[in-house]
């Protein structure tokens, strides 16, 4: 757990930003993640800091399961507790990204093929929304009542909604922007017209 975590805590954002002198906790949403890496730095880094998140989780996952086998549980504790550490880094007082990056990774290492189909549901929903909280919402929801059917297992959907409240909480300024009708959509992010300066 510990292990995930520190994976977890792995923050290329942050980094990235560091090397532009770009802080970009001081814009956007605020968060180290990349949806305001997108929004802030463009859609190349966007994409790069989404496969590092996705690979940070789904590699502890898979490194839980490859180590502990008889645990059934072992991959989904690790893969909350790296979300966890993407969420709450310690260096950062315990301020990173919203998570939603990690948890596909995490999804992605506990059952790929449903995983893929997520993707492209989010995809879907996200271009259809034009937002991109909202494929963020379909999947955090969906992916503990699914895996927990598929396994037969009510102790792994309840793992796995510890990860889906703190992202849902970590979002809920995004809902009160869609409302209030302030929300950056993804059709303004990818034509740059919010990134920072």
């Amino acid at each position: 757990v510990l292990t995930a975590y520190l994976m977890g805590c792995s923050n290329l954002a942050l980094y990235i930003s560091k090397m532009k002198h770009v802080d970009i906790r001081t814009g956007g949403s605020g968060n180290l993640g990349a949806s305001n890496a997108t929004a802030l730095l463009g859609w190349r880094i966007g994409i790069l800091v989404a496969l590092h998140d996705i690979g940070k989780a789904a590699l502890a996952v898979m490194l839980a399961k490859l180590y502990f086998p008889e645990l059934p549980l072992a991959g989904a504790v690790a893969g909350v507790a790296s979300v966890l550490g993407h969420i709450f880094p310690f260096y950062l007082k315990f301020k990173g990204g919203k998570g939603f990056a990690s948890y596909f990774g995490m999804t992605l290492a506990l059952n790929w093929k449903f995983a893929l189909v997520i993707a492209v549901l989010v995809l879907l929903v996200t271009v259809i929304t034009d937002y991109i909280v909202a494929g963020t919402t379909l999947t955090i929801v969906t992916v503990p009542v699914y895996l927990g059917i598929a396994e037969h297992s009510v102790l792994l959907a309840l793992t796995l909604c510890i990860a889906t409240a703190v992202i849902v909480y970590k979002h809920r300024m995004n809902y009160v922007r869609i409302y209030k009708g302030t929300e950056i959509g993804l059709r303004s992010v990818m034509k740059g017209k919010h990134r920072m300066k």
